[in-house]
């Protein structure tokens, strides 16, 4: 064990004057999780209206994604740990002012809820898979488990809308948990991060839905989505324009410093301006290939994460 001693609490390594702990694995991690949240969300909140048959790709093909999503946001997010033996820990107690609490909590609950939607509709996804393998009729035990997911499907549903909220909040509630670092202490974060998760998970759609009144439908919910977004981001900056002047400096690295150019380059113009512009266009009537916006959407969601993951870490309170 290597041992160091501080004599003072200015310039300690890794923490003091700037973070230098959590890198691409988290980032990566608060994509995938917001994407997953986004996606499962409209599946439930579409089933519970019964909209499944009028929208299957939201309800049924798209929540492939989020397992997949979640499970490899999780091996990011283990990857990143340094004690990787000991986050088990984090399930044995619950603590109800601890954002990384209910994160834990929350996708303990949400990851077999997916994996458990989509196997209610192995069926209906992937039909030739079963006509190949016949594994419902070769174990019927599966057979038996899908009948009673598929009885149960709107539990899972009801319980999935709230949980994919809760999760889609705490990836930014998790920054901004983080009161030393004055760009991510504001109250902002959590819903920003949650309408931009739901706004990937629109886009996910978007790429996958195979009939124009889904990907209509979509576009029009990711158009709003962007609308809101952009305006949690001007609140956020506006908010910091009128705050101390540690708050006025770390704003300063997403407005004239060196992450501008990403923040309203690739983020705000590429990932929200012109999607948002393409997809009204597109609403208008005229012909648009909707796999533009909605890559852009989902590479701007993911450029976001990484901007204000480093950007937060290089802020401080020095007044």
């Amino acid at each position: 064990m290597q041992e160091e001693l501080f004599t003072s609490g200015r310039n300690i390594p890794h923490i003091d004057p700037s973070l230098q702990i959590w890198h691409w694995p988290i980032s990566t991690y608060l994509f995938l999780g917001g994407l997953a949240a986004g996606i499962l969300f409209f599946a439930a909140l579409f089933y519970v209206l019964g909209k499944e048959k009028q929208y299957p790709t939201a309800v049924k093909l798209a929540t492939v994604i989020s397992p997949i999503a979640l499970s490899l946001g999780l091996i990011a997010l283990l990857y990143d740990l340094t004690h990787k033996f000991y986050a088990w820990q984090l399930y044995t107690t619950f603590r109800i002012e601890s954002p990384m609490s209910w994160g834990a909590w929350v996708l303990l609950i949400v990851t077999p809820l997916s994996f458990l939607w989509v196997f209610s509709y192995y069926s209906e996804i992937f039909p030739k898979w079963e006509n190949k393998l016949q594994l419902l009729t070769k174990f019927k035990f599966l057979k038996t488990f899908e009948l009673f997911l598929i009885k149960n499907r709107k539990y899972m549903a009801y319980a999935l809308i709230p949980l994919t909220l809760v999760l889609g909040v705490y990836t930014g509630i998790l920054l901004s948990a983080f009161n030393a670092r004055p760009l991510w202490n504001n109250a902002i974060l959590g819903p920003l991060f949650l309408v931009s998760g739901l706004s990937t998970g629109a886009a996910a759609i978007i790429l996958l839905s195979k009939t124009t009144a889904e990907k209509h439908m979509f576009g029009k919910i990711d158009l709003v989505l962007i609308i809101v977004e952009l305006a949690l981001i001007v609140h956020m900056l506006m908010g910091m324009y009128a705050g101390s002047q540690v708050q006025l400096e770390a704003m300063q690295l997403l407005v004239n410093g060196e992450f501008t150019l990403m923040f309203f380059g690739f983020v705000v113009i590429l990932g929200l301006i012109v999607p948002a512009i393409l997809e009204l266009i597109e609403l208008i009537g005229y012909k648009v290939p909707v796999i533009v916006p909605a890559l852009l959407v989902l590479l701007g969601g993911l450029i976001f994460r990484f901007v204000m993951v480093e950007a937060g870490q290089l802020t401080r309170f020095l007044y």
